[in-house]
């Protein structure tokens, strides 16, 4: 209990240096330019409340559930030695994380065209394929650079034969499908598997499932592009609830709530199921720590119900009035570096944020700080909301912004040393989680909207732009490490040159 006790108040003072930041930048603009109701501000405050605890709980719940229960199964199936075993149950693994996501069911919702139930079903068989790639590379050593400009060659040539209205959500669909239940249990896997390996590049190789995992969902989409007519591409953005008194506000979260109940229990179950048919068949995990996954899948579930009740109710209608009110200034520019300063701090307040930053400095020995991975981050998250309300004001395709972006990162891959590239790429699908699909994607169609854009085409690949960035970020990163290793290892040499003709002169001296 000491302990637990220890993980929550580490876990309290990490989430309100999140949090508050993005609390403080609204509450400026509400008090200043941006003038919003005050039921829509009490929304926001019980939903940052709701938010900062719900956060709280998820990163001690996975913590002790998720991140071990990643490894054991990563582990044991990498000790069966059989390459059909392991490629089965990562298959399945994939595929049924991912139904479990909650945010593919909120992208489901967004494409008419398609049943949601053929869109879920073939962005899981996505992943599901795209794991077992990543896995057979750690497997057998294959370099992530390769395949990344394999893979993503395919995307863009389908990105060009797909229609115009499918590639916003296509790329969209890669960020929003690596989520808060995804990303632990995958990067645990992954820690798993490179721990029976011996060489000296498993730690590098630990990374790059998430990278990998996030290529299938696009692929997917845009096939299905080229299966389905798109229809009509305009929608209206979510409705702003208006609010006339406390009891109304009341019912508006419990509303929400027992939907978040359901949808977080019914998530949660196939992982669940999983994990116990797994633990039936190996019995290879203690009961001590089964009874801690137990409280850690508890916290987790408790965690994942709050901070989605909290975002999409009290976040989104707030992004959304925000978005909308400072477009609609006689200055609406500036709506470019204000999304700039909020996509600092938010990706800040993204779950899987605080397990990826963690597990590098542990994975590396504290070699890359979790402080420098979270900058690099939020630099690049910074760039890409400000690249994405440019796109609202403007309405360019997004075509133009990806095209060089992907093609730049892909670029740095053979320069940069290989475990910023896995980690850069794997931060992708990190940093476009629940906080950009909520409050930002509200943000940008709420200005979509007051400029008369389209929001299909314009508002939508916010999280793709989210999703790309920090792959240029985070290797340009790599290569200044590289370039400070380099000058160290030169500034060593040195040194140990002149002291070794230091220690001829003085003998030739005494001679």
């Amino acid at each position: 209990m000491h302990v637990i006790r220890k993980q929550f108040k580490e876990k309290l003072e990490e989430t309100l240096k999140a949090v508050i930041p993005i609390l403080l930048i609204v509450l400026v603009l509400c008090f200043s330019i941006a003038p919003i109701p005050p039921s829509i501000l009490m929304t926001f405050l019980i939903g940052s409340s709701l938010l900062i605890v719900g956060m709280l709980f998820f990163n001690v719940g996975v913590e002790l559930s998720m991140t071990p229960m990643g490894e054991k199964v990563g582990s044991i199936i990498t000790r069966s030695k059989k390459v059909g075993v392991i490629v089965f149950i990562t298959f399945i693994m994939g595929f049924i994380i991912t139904i479990s996501e909650p945010d593919l069911q909120v992208l489901a919702q967004q494409i008419p065209s398609i049943p949601n139930m053929v869109l879920i079903m073939a962005v899981a068989l996505g992943v599901g394929i795209f794991l077992v790639v990543a896995i057979l590379r750690m497997l057998f050593g294959i370099a992530l650079s390769y395949l990344l400009l394999i893979f993503y060659g395919a995307v863009f040539l389908l990105a060009i034969l797909s229609p115009g209205d499918f590639l916003s959500i296509a790329f969209d669909s890669g960020g929003v499908t690596t989520g808060p239940m995804t990303v632990p249990f995958i990067m645990a896997f992954g820690i798993g598997i490179s721990a029976i390996r011996s060489d000296k590049h498993a730690s590098d190789d630990s990374f790059g499932l998430v990278a990998l995992s996030s290529v299938g969902p696009i692929l997917a989409v845009l096939i299905l592009g080229l299966i389905y007519d798109p229809g009509p591409t305009e929608q209206v953005s979510e409705a702003i609830p208006i609010i006339e008194d406390t009891v109304q506000l009341w019912n508006l979260f419990m509303h929400g709530l027992p939907h978040y109940l359901k949808e977080m229990a019914l998530s949660l179950f196939p992982i669940i199921a999983f994990f116990t048919l797994f633990q039936l068949i190996s019995r290879d995990i203690t009961r001590n720590t089964l009874i801690k996954i137990i409280i850690g899948m508890i916290y987790t579930y408790i965690g994942l119900v709050l901070f989605l009740t909290g975002a999409n109710v009290g976040f989104m209608p707030a992004g959304n009035y925000l978005g909308e009110t400072i477009a609609t200034l006689s200055y609406g520019w500036i709506i470019i570096p204000i999304g700039m300063i909020i996509g600092y701090f938010i990706v800040k307040a993204e779950p899987a944020v605080f397990i990826l930053t963690k597990q590098v400095e542990e994975m590396t020995s504290g070699m890359i700080p979790a402080s420098a991975i979270g900058t690099a981050l939020s630099i690049g998250v910074s760039v890409s909301v400000g690249l994405a309300m440019t796109r609202v004001v403007t309405g360019i395709s997004i075509m133009y912004l990806l095209v060089p972006g992907y093609f730049l990162a892909l670029v740095l891959t053979f320069f940069v040393p290989k475990l910023f590239t896995a980690i850069a790429f794997d931060s992708g699908g990190v940093a476009s989680g629940p906080m950009t699909a909520t409050f930002l994607l509200s943000f940008a169609m709420g200005a979509c909207k007051a400029v008369g854009g389209n929001i299909i085409a314009d508002a939508f690949g916010i999280v793709a732009m989210v999703a790309m960035t920090p792959l240029i970020t985070i290797q340009i990163m790599g290569l200044i490490f590289q370039i400070k290793e380099k000058g160290r290892h030169k500034a060593a040499f040195a040194q140990k040159v002149a002291s070794t003709e230091a220690l001829d002169d003085y003998e030739i001296i005494e001679l």
